[in-house]
This record gives structure tokens, sequence and C-alpha cells, in this order.
């Protein structure tokens, strides 16, 4: 059974900096998507960012374009999101995703695309 753990949230003040960390298992193919999500209180789950497993092809929302970074290390199965440049409307429950795909798309795929979640963890960014 996949399973998702998401780590490395906490409380920054604006402009600072955090590194989420999502360690996978149960899976052993490839070829997966592994996406960043968020959600902030009253609104939806929006996509942040996300990784073609196969290649590290990446794809970004343009709100974190040049402040968010997402990368992986495939012999530890873990995904990372660096924030940088943080600020207060990035403060929502961030989620990790997972899901089986072959070929790059160069469109952020949305939350429907993702077939497993983490728990979340949260970030909250102060002025």
């Amino acid at each position: 059974q996949v399973q998702l753990v998401e780590s490395g949230g906490g409380s920054v003040q604006a402009g600072g900096s955090l590194r989420l960390s999502c360690a996978a298992s149960g899976y052993t193919d490839s070829s997966r998507y592994m996406g960043w999500f968020r959600q902030a209180p009253g609104k939806e789950r929006e996509a942040v960012a996300s990784i073609y497993t196969r290649d590290a092809s990446t794809n970004y929302a343009d709100s974190v374009k040049g402040r968010f970074t997402i990368s992986q290390d495939g012999a530890k199965n873990t995904v990372y999101l660096q924030m940088d440049s943080l600020k207060p409307e990035d403060t929502a429950m961030y989620y990790c995703a997972t899901t089986v795909r072959t070929g790059w798309t160069s469109t952020l795929l949305g939350k429907g695309s993702y077939s497993y979640w983490g728990q979340g963890t949260q970030v909250t960014v102060s002025s």
C-alpha cells in the first residue's frame, strides 16, 4: 500500500524559507508524478508543484514560480519542496500526492489526477 508522510512544516516570518519533505513507500514503479498541493481555510486545494520521477521534469503554479523548488531523492524515495521568499498568502496545509503516469505533461496536474495523499503539514507565514 502506498504511503506518503510529509514533514518540515512550521511557522516562519515573511521572506523566510522552509523545506518540506515527503517520504514515499509501498510502490516500485519509476514513472510517477509526485505533487505538492496546499489548502488554506475556506479555499479549494490547489496544485503547487509536481515532478515526474522518471526524468525529474517539473511544473509549478504561477504563484510560486521562482520561489519554490521541487526535487527528488530517488534513493530515499523522498520528494522535497524548498520554499523561499515566503509570503503570508503561502499559509496553508501542504499535502504530498502521487499517481502512476507514463509520460511528462507540461500541464500542472490537478487534484483529481492523483491517487494517493499524505496527511499534510501546516505552513504558517506571518507578516
